[in-house]
Parts: structure tokens; C-alpha cells; sequence
């Protein structure tokens, strides 16, 4: 029994081997596609910080506001303030049209007497709480109101923005207008109590936050894009092997192969063993390439290197488990299919499809609700949570046995329905 395994095994190889050129696709472009995609998304991550994003500004206010927003604005080193134009002030239909253009990402325009307005309805309801407390100095005459209606800060963003964006611009100048709101108050009871230069109240922020990060030996662990990006393209090229299986097990019965092994006679089995066995070690070898290239090349091209100290062992019996899930998939894949074209098209759809409900690509909490369950069944999503587990979590063994469990269910599950089916097909 040994021996027709080993067999299965050698026939294996001699079929990847008459193959040689998507042999080493197999191995070459999963390299050059985790390369590139973390070169971009890493080159994405610093183009935030160090590369400054015009804006334009519409300043109708000419106040304290508009002076502070300004100064604010000019101190991140995010935006590139502009306030002209062909040597002309900014107005908001000259702001508009250029941003939905295209030409600039954002506008903001500062409506008129802002700065004014705000003190006069600070002062208005400062001097009414003073009042009330019977805290005024002296009686002020009635004095008939101004009603003001509220002041809108306008922003203008190119159609093509992320929303990621907006809202991140949306915050920050809420926050910067709240804090300017605030210091207003604060200065008009300082100067409803006539407490001079000496300050009445401490306007330095009472609550701030604080980003707690896992550390290991007293040193933080801040995630990088390596980290996300080597787990989860290893994933894709260790299930994009469900391509070449199910190719090859179409090819075998197409040519009658399988038909001569089963009369020899082999147990169906046995040649699944075979595959799986084979199949594992190019997995394997496609998880390890990847670590090395995050270990050794990452860094001499700028990218932040892959640590995976004292957690190598837990990673490839996360890949082997991975791969076992993915060779199942190949195999029943190849078995129900008829023909090769059936086999390769729907083999990489399928693939593209677990990637995408997997996690791999967007985030499965960025997702709907309805994705969010459908996810919990991707085989893709347990194994990326067993790296995240590891790389990210700092777990071990016993974090990632349930995606273990889970993986190899599946894995046995796709056999038995393609040992199944198979004997069936034959009994006809």
C-alpha cells in the first residue's frame, strides 16, 4: 500500500514537471504579487504622512476664526493651504468648480463675520448665566437681541474621494472648531470677571487619548503593512492551487489515466492521498518563499521587516492546515468538473470570491452585516485570523486551534464528497 502511495506521489511530480512553466508561476508570481501589493499599500500608508495634500481655503471671514483655522491648517503636515488663484482670493464658486473639477481634493470656505457672530452670541449667553447668578456687577439696560442664524463652515470634496477621507477631514475640523468655541467662552467670562491677564480658567485639554499597543518583552508591537499583507497573500497563493489540481484531475480523466489506476487496481483514496501529500509540500514551499521574502528583501526595499521570532512552527502548521483546506476544495473541484474549462475559470472565480468574503481584501468588519455572516464560512477567513492570531495577537497554539479544527473539517468534508461522487460517477 506504501509503495502505490509513494507512486501517486512520484506521478504527482512527474505531471507538475511536464508542466514546468506553470510550475514556476506557481511559485514566481504569488512573490511578485505580495512584492507589489505591499509596496503600494506601504507607499500608500507614508504618502499620508509626508506628502502635503492642497487645499483650497475661502477666507469671507478675515476674523480671529479664519486666522486660527488658518494657523491650525498651515501646522499639519498633511495640507498645502491655498488661498489664491491666478493671483486672485479664492471664492466659493472659483473653489467649487476647481474641486469638482478635479483639480484639488478639498475646499473649505469660511463664512462672512464668523468671528464676529461668535462672540457676540458667546458674550449673549455669558452675560445671561452671569445675570441668572446674580453675578453681574452692574444693571445692563435691555437690550433688543440680534438673532443670529447658524454658521455653516462649507467643504468641498472631489467626487472621486474616499470616504475614508471626508470623514477623516470632517473630525478634525469639527474638533478644531469646537476647541475655538470653547477658548471663546472661556475668554468671555475672563473678561465678564475682569480677572486681567491672570488666567480664570485652564483651557488645556482635560481628556486625551492614548493608543494602548500589545508589547512583548516591555516592547510595543505597532502593525505594519508586512504583517497584514504576507498572511493574507500567502492565503491567495496557497488556495489559487485549486487551479492546477482540479486542471490535472480533469486532465486524468479526460485521458483515461485515472481510469488505468483504478483498474490496476488503486483505491480512489489512495491517489487522493497522493495529491494531497504532493500538493501540501508545493503549499509549504509557497508560505515559506513568501516569509523569506518579508524576512530578507522586504528591508532592502524600504519595507519594515517580518518578524516572526519563536512563531515559525505555529505559522506553517497554520499554512499546512490552509493548504490542507485548499487542496480539498482543488479536489472535489476537479472531480465534479468535465472539462478544463470548466475547471479553470471557476476555480479562480472561486478563489477571487473567498478572498474577497475571506477578509483578504477589505476588512470583514468594513463589511455589511449580511457579508459579515457569509464570511464565518470562508475557509480563507479562518486561516487569515490564524495569522492575524500569531503575527498580531501575539497567540499561540491554543489561539489558533479552533481555525485549525475548522480547516480541517473542511478539508475532510471536500474529500468525502469527492470519494463520494466519484464512486458514484463509477457505479454508472
Amino acid at each position: 500500500m506504501m509503495y502505490k502511495f509513494w507512486m501517486t506521489v512520484l506521478k504527482e511530480m512527474l505531471l507538475l514537471k511536464r508542466d514546468f512553466g506553470g510550475l514556476i508561476i506557481l511559485f514566481v508570481m504569488p512573490l511578485v504579487l505580495i512584492i507589489t501589493i505591499t509596496l503600494i499599500q506601504d507607499s500608500a500608508f507614508k504618502a499620508v504622512g509626508k506628502n502635503k495634500i492642497p487645499i483650497l481655503l475661502v477666507d469671507n471671514d478675515h476674523g480671529t476664526i479664519s486666522e486660527t483655522v488658518l494657523n491650525n491648517l498651515h501646522s499639519n503636515n498633511s495640507f498645502e493651504i491655498i488661498t489664491e488663484l491666478d493671483g486672485q482670493p479664492v471664492d466659493d464658486a472659483t473653489a467649487q468648480e476647481a474641486v469638482f473639477r478635479g483639480d484639488y481634493q478639498l475646499a473649505i470656505s469660511i463664512p462672512e463675520n464668523l468671528s464676529k457672530d461668535l462672540e457676540y452670541k458667546v458674550n449673549q449667553n455669558v452675560s445671561k448665566i452671569t445675570e441668572r447668578l446674580g453675578l453681574s456687577e452692574e444693571e445692563s439696560t435691555p437690550q433688543q437681541e440680534r438673532v443670529l442664524t447658524q454658521k455653516e463652515i462649507r467643504l468641498y470634496f472631489d467626487p472621486a474621494t474616499q470616504l475614508t477621507f471626508k470623514n477623516a477631514v470632517k473630525n478634525a475640523i469639527d474638533k478644531m472648531l469646537s476647541q475655538i468655541e470653547t477658548k471663546s467662552i472661556y475668554s468671555s467670562f475672563q473678561d465678564q470677571f475682569d480677572m486681567g491677564e491672570e488666567p480664570l480658567f485652564d483651557q488645556n485639554n482635560f481628556i486625551v487619548f492614548k493608543e494602548v499597543v500589545p508589547s512583548v518583552n516591555d516592547k510595543e508591537v505597532l502593525p505594519n503593512s508586512v504583517q497584514h499583507n504576507v498572511p493574507a497573500w500567502s492565503l491567495f497563493a496557497i488556495f489559487f492551487i485549486i487551479v492546477p489540481l482540479s486542471i490535472n484531475i480533469v486532465k486524468e480523466k479526460s485521458q483515461g489515466t485515472m481510469t488505468r489506476l483504478i483498474i490496476n487496481p488503486t483505491p480512489y483514496y489512495l491517489l487522493v492521498l497522493g495529491k494531497t501529500a504532493t500538493y501540501l509540500v508545493i503549499c509549504l514551499i509557497q508560505f515559506l518563499l513568501m516569509v523569506l521574502i518579508g524576512v530578507y528583501v522586504f528591508p532592502h526595499i524600504g519595507l519594515p521587516q517580518l518578524d516572526v521570532s519563536n512563531a515559525l512552527l505555529v505559522l506553517c502548521l497554520v499554512a499546512s492546515f490552509a493548504g490542507l483546506a485548499a487542496i480539498g476544495l482543488g479536489i472535489l473541484l476537479g472531480t465534479i468538473a468535465k472539462t478544463q474549462e470548466q475547471a479553470a475559470p471557476f476555480g479562480a472565480t472561486l478563489v477571487v470570491i473567498l478572498a474577497a468574503i475571506g477578509g483578504v481584501w477589505v476588512p470583514v468588519f468594513a463589511m455589511p452585516k449580511v457579508m459579515q455572516v457569509v464570511s464565518t464560512i470562508s475557509p480563507m477567513n479562518w486561516g487569515l485570523s490564524a495569522f492575524y492570531d500569531i503575527l498580531l495577537r501575539n497567540g499561540g497554539i491554543t489561539a489558533v486551534f479552533p481555525e485549525l479544527i475548522f480547516l480541517f473539517l473542511f478539508f475532510l468534508i471536500t474529500i468525502l464528497i469527492a470519494v463520494a461522487y466519484e464512486k458514484k460517477e463509477r457505479a454508472v
